[in-house]
């Protein structure tokens, strides 16, 4: 997939928070600091994020997307 944000890191799911719509992801990044992106229920589903994953850290603006490959 192509896309035009330029800030990527690598980061580790180390936990999700599952609510009623939406979910909220935690990561960890390069030096072990924390990040966070929260994510509809059915887009983790469909991405088949899980604690553990090696996924791609997307920043763009304010807001964070992941990506797994």
């Amino acid at each position: 997939m192509k896309i035009g944000a330029r800030n990527r890191l690598e980061g580790e799911v180390v936990e999700i928070k599952r609510g009623t719509i939406m979910c909220q992801v935690k990561l960890t990044v390069a030096g072990g600091a924390i990040m966070e992106s929260v994510m509809t229920l059915d887009s983790l589903d469909e991405l088949g994020i899980k604690i553990g994953d090696k996924v791609r850290v997307v920043v763009k603006a304010v807001n964070v997307m992941l990506i797994k490959e």
